[in-house]
């Protein structure tokens, strides 16, 4: 009996990966020898696989627009609270020299 490349390296018991079905895509991804090194060590640490540690990647870069929303919103209500601002209320550059703690 053939023995899968999960197997082989002891990180799965069974012959399938648990979260893939047929809705997964396969990508081919080239990373540098050192890359791909680093992450099968890291991935072999915590049990798991480069393909399952990828796809926790690029799963967490669909949450990045959500993310980018908050920040958005965040910074609205942050510049809402600021009664107003001038150009000409800065102070000049000797004032703010005076004002540095000493």
């Amino acid at each position: 009996m053939a023995v899968g490349p999960f197997e082989a390296v002891g990180l799965w018991n069974c012959g399938t990966v648990p979260w893939y079905d047929d809705s997964m895509k396969n990508i081919t991804v080239a990373v540098p020898d050192e890359v791909y090194r680093q992450a099968r060590v890291r991935a072999a640490e915590q049990g798991r696989s480069v393909s399952a540690l990828v796809a926790e990647f690029l799963a967490g870069l669909s949450d990045h627009p959500s993310e980018f929303r908050r920040l958005e919103d965040l910074q609205r209500r942050v510049q809402s609270g600021i009664p107003s601002f001038r150009g000409s209320d800065r102070l000049s550059r000797d004032e703010a020299h005076d004002r540095a703690i000493r």
